[in-house]
Formats: structure tokens, C-alpha cells, sequence
């Protein structure tokens, strides 16, 4: 039970502040660039010490399988998260990622895996909240962060259930893999993308960036992986709404962030259809 605790807190706490810590380090690092040092720099240790320990490194398909998920889930997802975060408060971000698992349930209704009547409801609710937040919060003077919150979540979702039944390697050397394909390739789009650092970040932001890369990365990923194997999915994966009060209440509190009725409001509408689904499917199950 104490692990449990523990790895929950991880996942809760440590991935509810990676939205602020991203929101600092874009102080001194540009979007792409900073997540491509932090994946980088997470997975090269990462993939060192579980060679250490005697994993077996991915095969050839399974790099493959891989740098398509690292696509999807890192340069896509986070890395839209990070160009949003520029114009958009952190807090606001974690409420439009919280519909991930909508998307989650609605490419599964594509791959003929049919809801039940509980999981529908939680994707009507939560797309209503999805609408609410786009049409009438702070997202609407921010065009570009708000196509980019519209995105890292969907392709999120499209990675995650694309990788069932892909041959990939052990879970936690799987995590390695990702990190480093994506990173490699948020550090790609960052070079085409003009990106440079031109002088030397403020400290504050480098401890962000070591933050995202140690905690959010390693230290997060590892903890979600270990609960996948433990606990009932249902709650290895409630961190999708816990995450943005977290993120709502860190920003509001250290960096002085406010927000909208109309923000707040499309929170609990869109945390109330994932709950639906979880549980839904946790009872299905």
C-alpha cells in the first residue's frame, strides 16, 4: 500500500507540475529545443541504466515502433504542449490535455472497440466541455495555442492506442525508447524551426528544464509504468483528473495565473466525462 501511495503521488503531484515547470523553463529555452534536451537527456540516462541492469535493448522493429510513438506522444503531444505554453497559461493547458482520454475512447470506437452506454455519456459530456473551452475561455485570444491544445491531446490519444499490440520492448525500456526518438525528433523540427539559444537561460529556468527532464520524465514515466502492473487501470490512469487541479492551483499560487468562469466550468464538465469513462470501463472490465 505504501508504494502504491507513493508512485500515485508521483504520477498526481510530479505530472500536475510538469505544466508549470515547462511554463518556467520557456523562459530561457525555446518550446521545441527545451523538451528536445529534456527527452534526451532523460532517456540516454534512463536507457543506460537499464542496460546496467541487464535489460535487453529494442530490436530493429521495435526502434521502429518506437520513433512513431515517440512521434505522436512526444514531439506532438508534449511538444504542442510547450509551443502552446508561450501564449497560454499552464493551468489552462493541463484543463485542455485533460481531454485525452476522450480522443483515447473515440479512436477505439474507430478500431471497433464499442463503448458502453457509461463510456458514450463521458464522451458527449467531455466534448462538451472540449467546445465550452475553446469557444469561451482565454484559448480564443490565442489561435495558435489553441490549435496546438486541440492537437497535443489527440495525438496523444492516436499514439496510445496505436501502440496495442505493436511489438515493442519491455515497458520501461519501451519508456527509453520513446524519450529518445522523440527528442531526437523535437531537436530536428527545432533546428528547421530556427530555434537557438543565443544566451545563457536564467537559472530558474535551466532548474525547470533538469526538473522536467529527472522528475517528469524518469522519475513520472517510471512510477505510471510500475501502476500499470499493480493496480486497477481505472486508477493507474486517474491521473489524467487529477493532474489539471493541480496544475490549476500551482499556476494560480506560484505564478499568479487566473482564470475564466467559463475556463473553470469546461474543467469539471471535461473531468467529468473522463471520470465517467474510466470508471466505466474500470466496470465493464
Amino acid at each position: 500500500m505504501i508504494a502504491v501511495a507513493l508512485a500515485l503521488a508521483s504520477v498526481y503531484l510530479v505530472w500536475g507540475s510538469t505544466y508549470l515547470a515547462i511554463r518556467i523553463g520557456l523562459e530561457g529555452y525555446p518550446p521545441f529545443l527545451m523538451g528536445s534536451l529534456r527527452f534526451i537527456a532523460a532517456s540516454l540516462a534512463f536507457y543506460a541504466f537499464l542496460r546496467w541492469r541487464g535489460h535487453a535493448p529494442p530490436t530493429r522493429a521495435q526502434w521502429k515502433n518506437a520513433a512513431i510513438m515517440g512521434f505522436f506522444m512526444m514531439l506532438m503531444g508534449n511538444g504542442m504542449v510547450n509551443f502552446a505554453e508561450q501564449t497560454v497559461s499552464s493551468g489552462l493547458a493541463a484543463i485542455a490535455v485533460a481531454s485525452m482520454p476522450l480522443w483515447a475512447a473515440l479512436f477505439g470506437v474507430m478500431r471497433r472497440q464499442h463503448p458502453s452506454r457509461g463510456e458514450w455519456l463521458g464522451l458527449v459530456i467531455g466534448f462538451i466541455g472540449v467546445v465550452w473551452l475553446n469557444a469561451g475561455s482565454q484559448l480564443r485570444g490565442s489561435p495558435a495555442g489553441m490549435v496546438a491544445l486541440l492537437l497535443a491531446p489527440v495525438a496523444w490519444a492516436w499514439g496510445s492506442v496505436w501502440s496495442r499490440g505493436r511489438d515493442l520492448p519491455a515497458p520501461f525500456m519501451s519508456t527509453a525508447a520513446q524519450m529518445l526518438c522523440g527528442g531526437v525528433a523535437m531537436g530536428v523540427l527545432a533546428l528547421c524551426l530556427g530555434e537557438r539559444i543565443t544566451q545563457v537561460p536564467p537559472l530558474r529556468a535551466t532548474l525547470a528544464l533538469g526538473y522536467l527532464a529527472a522528475f517528469g520524465s524518469i522519475i513520472g514515466f517510471s512510477a505510471y509504468i510500475w501502476l500499470l502492473h499493480h493496480v486497477r487501470p481505472a486508477l493507474a490512469t486517474s491521473y489524467a483528473y487529477v493532474n489539471p487541479p493541480i496544475a490549476v492551483l500551482l499556476g494560480a499560487v506560484l505564478l499568479g495565473e487566473r482564470f475564466s468562469v467559463h475556463a473553470l466550468g469546461a474543467m469539471a464538465v471535461i473531468l467529468g466525462g473522463v471520470i465517467l469513462i474510466t470508471f466505466s470501463k474500470a466496470r465493464a472490465a
